[in-house]
Parts: C-alpha cells; sequence; structure tokens
C-alpha cells in the first residue's frame, strides 16, 4: 500500500522536485501552503506523515503542529525550518514530532525521513533476523567447545542479548529458532553444572565468583571510610530483568561492572540468600553460626536472621562500620524506606533486600490475573518493568543517587519457566520446592535429575530426616503421582527456582556510581 503524505511550505512551488522524487518513489504526496490548510487536510485524511514548515504565514508551523496532534495524536510530523534557534527545536521536540530538519533539505534527506518513520520495523526485523542468523552458527559452534564457568557466563549473555532484540520485531521465525538454542545451551549448561559443581566446592577445580563470596570479594572492598556503599538484594533477579531495567537506573547512574555471577544449589532464598548474607555455605551456617539456621523440617520463617548473618560476617571481614539492614516484603515497607532515607543516608554501608521479583514469581503461579498479564518471558519482563516504575524502589534508587553512594545490585537466585513434569515419590516429610527435593526415601529415575546423595559433599546441612537433595534440570518440575493432573495444570508454565537452569544459576552483580 501507498504511503500518503500531506506537505505544508509556503513555498511549496519551490519543491517541485522534491514531490516528484518521492512520487517516483511510490508515494503518494498531497501539498498544502499554509498551517490552516494543513489542519483543515489531516481532519480529512489520515496521512502516514505531515511534513510542515515552521515558518508560515498565519498559522505558524508549531501552531498548525499543536491543533493536528490534538485531534490526530498518533500522525508522525516531521518539522522543517530555516531556524536553528534552540528554543523553536526544544518546542518542536516538545510537541512530540517524529524529526526535526533544518533547511534547505534535499530529497535524500526527506527519503532517509520517510523511511526512518515508515519503514522502521520492517528494516530492523530484516537487519536483526540477518544479524541473528550469523551469530546463530558462531552460538552453535560456541556449544560444541567444552566451555569454562566464564565462557558460559558471555554465552547466556549474548542468548539474553538476542533474546531483548529479537524481541522488539514482529516476525516470530527467529525467536522460534533462539527457544530452541537455548534449551540446547540449558541441557548442555546442566550437564556442565553436574559434572563440575561439586568439585568446585572441595577445590578439586577453580570455580567461578559464587554468591557466597561476593560480599568479601566483591562488597567488602568498597567499604571504607571516604565512600558510602549500599547493597541492594533484589530476590530472585534474572539477567534479562535487569537489562531491562538498566535504561531506567541508569537515568541515575554510571554503570561501572555489569556481570554475572553464580548462585548456589539449590537456587532457593533459604539456601542461597543466606550463604550471601553470612559469607558462608549452608552447612558452614549450620556448623558454625547454629542458631541462626532453621532447617527444612523446622516451621520457623527459613530467613529471619539475615542481619544477624550479615553482622558477624561484617565482623569476620574487620569492618567495624556505621551500617543498617532493610527488607522490604510489601509496597508500605519500601514506601517508609524511601520516606525515611535521610536516617540511613550517611551510614558507611547500607544492605537492602527487595523480596518483590520474588512475590511476583509467586503470585503468578496463584493469581490467574498475573498468570495471564505474564505468561511468557516477555510479558514478565514487561511486568517487572511496570512494576519498577511505579514502586517505591525507584524512590529509593533516586536517593541512594542524590547521596552519592555506590551502589550495587544482585540477587541470591533466578527463576525459570517450567512445563515439564516429572514424576517423585517421598515422604511426607518432604519439602514442597518444585525444583528440588531433600529427604528420605525418596523415588525418582535418574536420568531424570541432578543427586547430592550426601548433602555434606554440596556443602548442605544434614537434617535429621535429610539424606539426599534432588535437583529438577532445565524446565522440568516435580509432581507427586497423587492429584498429577491438577499440579500439572496448576504449575505448568509458572516461573520456579531450586533447580539447575542458566536462568537460576546465572545471576547479576552490577556496580554502579551516582550520575549527581
Amino acid at each position: 500500500m501507498q504511503a500518503k503524505i500531506l506537505w505544508a511550505d509556503d513555498e511549496i512551488d519551490l519543491l517541485k522536485p522534491h514531490i516528484l522524487f518521492l512520487e517516483a518513489k511510490g508515494y503518494v504526496v498531497n501539498t498544502v501552503n499554509n498551517g490552516a490548510d494543513a489542519v483543515e487536510k489531516s481532519n480529512e485524511t489520515n496521512y502516514d506523515v505531515i511534513f510542515l514548515d515552521e515558518n508560515m504565514p498565519g498559522i505558524s508551523g508549531l501552531d498548525a503542529l499543536a491543533q493536528i496532534k490534538e485531534t490526530n495524536p498518533l500522525v508522525p510530523v516531521v518539522m522543517i525550518t530555516k531556524s536553528e534557534e534552540e528554543y523553536i527545536m526544544e518546542e518542536a521536540i516538545g510537541s512530540k514530532i517524529a524529526d526535526y530538519l533544518i533547511k534547505p533539505v534535499n530529497p535524500n534527506q526527506i527519503l532517509l525521513t520517510l523511511k526512518k518513520i515508515l519503514d522502521h520495523s520492517k528494516l530492523v526485523s530484516q537487519k536483526t533476523n540477518s544479524n541473528y542468523q550469523q551469530e546463530f552458527r558462531q552460538l552453535g559452534m560456541t556449544l560444541n567447545n567444552r566451555l569454562d564457568s566464564s565462557e558460559w557466563k558471555e554465552l547466556f549473555k549474548k542468548l539474553v542479548y538476542w533474546e531483548l532484540e529479537l524481541e522488539k520485531i514482529e516476525d516470530s521465525g527467529m525467536r522460534e529458532i533462539l527457544n530452541m538454542q537455548k534449551k540446547e545451551a540449558n541441557d548442555l549448561f546442566c550437564r556442565y553444572i553436574e559434572n563440575n559443581y561439586l568439585d568446585w566446592l572441595d577445590g578439586t577445580e577453580k570455580g567461578p565468583q559464587m554468591v557466597h563470596t561476593i560480599i568479601k570479594d566483591r562488597v567488602a572492598p568498597f567499604i571504607k571510610p571516604d565512600e558510602k556503599v549500599t547493597l541492594l538484594v533484589v530476590d530472585n533477579l534474572r539477567y534479562d530483568q535487569w537489562q531491562v531495567l538498566k535504561p531506567i537506573i541508569s537515568k541515575y547512574f554510571n554503570i561501572d561492572d555489569d556481570e554475572i555471577i553464580y548462585s548456589i544449589l539449590p537456587t532457593a532464598t533459604h539456601y542461597a540468600r543466606n550463604a550471601l548474607f553470612a559469607g558462608l555455605m549452608p552447612s558452614e551456617i549450620q556448623k558454625l553460626l547454629s542458631k541462626y539456621w532453621v532447617t527444612e523440617e523446622e516451621e520457623d520463617g527459613k530467613n529471619n536472621f539475615e542481619k544477624e548473618l550479615l553482622e558477624a560476617n561484617l565482623k569476620r571481614l574487620g569492618k567495624n562500620v556505621k551500617w543498617s539492614y532493610n527488607k522490604i516484603t510489601n509496597y508500605e515497607a519500601g514506601k517508609k524506606l524511601a520516606d525515611q532515607f535521610h536516617l540511613i543516608k550517611d551510614n558507611d554501608f547500607n544492605a537492602i533486600v527487595y523480596n518483590f521479583v520474588d512475590m511476583l514469581s509467586h503470585a503468578r503461579t496463584d493469581m490467574k490475573v498475573i498468570k495471564e498479564l505474564a505468561d511468557d518471558e516477555a510479558a514478565y519482563r514487561s511486568l517487572t518493568v511496570s512494576w519498577f516504575e511505579h514502586s517505591p524502589l525507584q524512590d529509593i534508587i533516586k536517593k541512594i543517587a542524590d547521596a552519592k553512594h555506590k551502589l550495587i545490585i544482585t540477587s541470591d537466585h533466578g527463576t525459570v519457566k517450567v512445563n515439564n513434569p516429572i514424576k517423585i515419590i517421598g515422604e511426607k516429610t518432604t519439602n514442597t520446592n518444585l525444583r528440588y527435593k531433600v529427604g528420605r526415601n525418596l523415588s525418582y529415575k535418574d536420568k531424570e535429575v541432578f543427586t547430592i546423595k550426601n548433602p555434606q559433599d554440596g556443602f548442605l546441612p544434614k537434617g535429621a530426616m535429610s539424606s539426599e537433595f534432588v535437583f529438577a534440570r532445565e524446565q522440568d518440575f516435580f509432581v507427586y503421582p497423587n492429584n498429577y493432573n491438577h499440579f500439572v495444570n496448576h504449575y505448568g508454565d509458572t516461573f520456579q527456582h531450586g533447580g539447575i537452569s542458566l536462568e537460576e544459576l546465572l545471576i547479576p552483580f552490577i556496580v554502579l556510581s551516582s550520575k549527581n
């Protein structure tokens, strides 16, 4: 279909060569020589683009722009002017123009503007598809290599990059290919973890930076008298969610480091976040700080002692500083911290746990409306952005920037969308997590799971009732044979954590400096 263009200029006759050039390119061009006619024409006809001369007698281009936008707010308008005065540019841009050109304009300038406005989506789609096709082959070759822990992080970054790029275009064909490639990568990554994870922990093999050493290695060095630091632990924050939040947070902060670290198994809050704050693996917490470890069999809250674990860690590291710990589990608590941030802004170190992403993940499982709003990965990311833009967390981050703190953002684990049920049988005391099980007499198919028979090998606590840990891989989730169909329907296509996948184990670690 031919694109319709309206061009308003009081010297329109002098632009005849431009108009003929555009018509030869297949565009339909209507012309008027004043602002009033431009407004009238735009009300009579649906134009794809309107070119407006800024300096016309009678109704000026800026006045015509305002009237056109009042009745046709979505029509792209290109302002053309002889003036390079800044206030005119600001007025035009503030009125949401699509482009701004300075006279004299040549035909190719006009054509470039039209392609940018009208064909942008198609051209971007073609270029993105072409670029991913080239990258697809390279990623495939990379997957055939024996990757180390650093190479897996880089590969995951590339997969996330292409997932976000392909999400922007209408053609879904390449997204389906990427999903297949991600599935292959997850399968190989799970095998990699099964073959190497225990060797990292016992020192047989040099391991990557992991969540339980992050405060000692990467946070504590910033805690010193001349620099104030805030550690923000956003529970369940995936690397792709960080990437879509990055443009918002970048308004207030420069990004010094954008990295990935490894979580621990199980990739669950009880284990990973306690390990993060304690600077110890779960079995070490149970041994050295037993009063702060709650076993699977106990009904008490499993993360009620994060402040005490962090305090012991800071003391062990020799950080005798003024510090605070805040855990935000609901909107009201977030609003209160934002309102009272002045009370902690002069501290040397602040630790903030923000649980909303975790609540969103679980709410998506239990609430039909949220499940419909976040029915795929892209929607889940979109919902995260929408929440953040209207959350107290954004206000808190602004105040951290105003206080000129170094801000470190990380998580304890990620989450993965599950869709493949696998059967497991256990005693009544077996835990309820869908991605890992711990208990006695568990019955399962060995080839479907990763098992740590002796918890001590994985630096996991040995409770009175536990004898082994069993982890789901990729997009699997555990289901008991009783009420099998009910649980499959209820939990299928929900976001869960606790097991082994790229999305759960590879989490963001971001260091930021205030722009203020």
